[in-house]
């Protein structure tokens, strides 16, 4: 398996980050995948694949490229740089690691990715992190951009969730329900992040990264022997924003708006999730949990710093009642 060991220093220094890029490199790839795994991502991909497909079709040596830079068992390192981790880059800033990558370091990056040589016209292409930085700047602004306010949402609810998790039950608890059934806490200090036969690294002195995606990928990446990042698909409740249907009945009864926010509290939930959920404003989510508290359909309760919000029994009973 491959596992990475974690001094004391490396977990002290590890946080959770939004990458604008990040976002939008696993758009690529569901792009390139075709498809989505719950309804929210196949309705954006109904929306958007048409006009990626026409856009590769424009460009064999581009389609080429991102055929062979998302690999079957590896990303080529250019597509996938490590975030600073330091302050909130605007997606710009972040491309730039891209497009300054060393042109002369693509193709065999590109033949770890494929594990085997790469098609001729990628190796007569002059500049293909450029090319890649080209593409990835049309997903950005054609499929990400448009909704990014809300996926920003979506992304910092994740890392409420996470850091409540980690408030809760230390790292073990939080990066085991990192990456179900690929990443857990192995314990000594040492933390697996794939299945695969890989070597070991030591990440002694290293910060390390968590950056959450809304598409359902997930890959690792560093930078030297300095930073190294694990970015992850966000949990699926968060993911999914179209969210469970709110019952004709329930909507009539309470308001849709109001009936929205106690659909989605089977799970427990913060505010600034409820917010990204529903797209709704604080200030509404906050009056729809007052008046659902009041009325004892949900309870509260703290862990860490965030205040979770879920279904008292009474609020069960009366959601499940009016399902199909």
């Amino acid at each position: 398996m491959g596992w990475w060991h974690l001094g004391t220093d490396a977990l002290a220094s590890s946080r959770f980050v939004v990458s604008p890029l990040a976002e939008t490199v696993a758009a690529l790839m569901t792009l390139h995948a075709g498809g989505g795994a719950h309804p929210g991502e196949r309705a954006w991909l109904a929306a958007r694949l048409p006009a990626y497909r026409a856009r590769l079709a424009a460009d064999p040596v581009d389609a080429l490229l991102v055929r062979a830079a998302i690999g079957p068992t590896w990303n080529a390192d250019f597509l996938t740089p490590t975030p600073l981790g330091e302050g909130e880059p605007s997606f710009e800033e972040e491309l730039a690691a891209v497009r300054d990558a060393e042109p002369g370091d693509a193709v065999p990056q590109l033949e770890v990715a494929v594990g085997g040589p790469v098609p001729e016209p990628l190796r007569r292409a002059p500049d293909l992190p450029g090319r890649m930085a080209g593409i990835l700047e049309w997903v950005w602004r054609e499929t990400v951009l448009p909704e990014w306010p809300r996926r920003r949402r979506v992304l910092e609810a994740d890392v409420v969730a996470r850091t409540a998790l980690l408030g809760r039950g230390g790292w073990a608890a939080a990066l085991d329900e990192l990456c179900p059934g690929k990443m857990r806490w192995l314990g000594d200090g040492r933390l697996q992040i794939n299945t695969r036969d890989y070597p070991p690294r030591s990440l002694d002195g290293a910060r390390l990264l968590f950056v959450p995606v809304t598409p359902a990928k997930g890959w690792s990446s560093w930078e030297g022997t300095e930073r190294y990042a694990v970015t992850y698909a966000c949990s699926g409740a968060l993911a999914d924003v179209s969210g469970p249907a709110v019952p004709e009945a329930l909507g009539v009864l309470l308001g849709r708006a109001r009936a929205g926010v106690l659909v989605r509290l089977e799970s427990p939930a913060s505010t600034t999730q409820l917010v990204a959920l529903t797209g709704q404003g604080l200030g509404s989510v906050g009056r729809h949990l007052r008046v659902l508290l009041d009325a004892g359909l949900v309870r509260r309760r703290r862990a860490g710093r965030s205040v979770l919000y879920d279904w008292t029994e009474a609020g069960a009973a009366l959601v499940r009642a009016q399902t199909p």
